[in-house]
């Protein structure tokens, strides 16, 4: 569950200063809105079972928050892997695209195409970079 004391230190770790995250008369409903950076390490870390390993994130195809995060809410996620890529001459070093989905208030299912399951938050797709098990 998203806590507003988290989220407002990390909002001010990567020094965001937009009212939204700190004001409640920012916004209509009286809630503070939750600092995307934030959800997206919490979807990161709740997605990666079996994933450890990931060390670096290599890029980032596409990525969008598609609705609202506030204090209270709970956040589920998922991953699921799209492709994979072997570096010629690397050896150890091998990447993964994965597809990370998140959900707000119910339980991820695996992203399944363009469709977005009810209480979709967040929907990214990105490489890491990872050593190869076979190695």
């Amino acid at each position: 569950s998203v806590e507003e004391a988290e989220h407002m230190m990390a909002t001010r770790l990567w020094q965001n200063t937009a009212k939204v995250h700190f004001d409640t008369s920012a916004r209509p409903d009286g809630s503070r809105l939750i600092y995307g950076g934030h959800v997206i390490s919490m979807a990161r870390t709740l997605s990666f079972n079996g994933l450890a390993n990931a060390g670096f994130i290599a890029a980032i195809n596409s990525g969008r928050h598609v609705s609202p995060v506030a204090a209270g809410d709970t956040i589920y996620a998922g991953t699921q892997v799209l492709e994979t890529c072997d570096f010629a001459g690397q050896g150890a070093l091998g990447a993964l695209r994965v597809r990370t989905l998140a959900t707000r208030n119910v339980r991820a299912a695996a992203p399944d195409g363009d469709a977005l399951p009810e209480g979709a938050v967040l929907d990214v797709d990105w490489w890491l970079l990872m050593p190869r098990g076979d190695r």
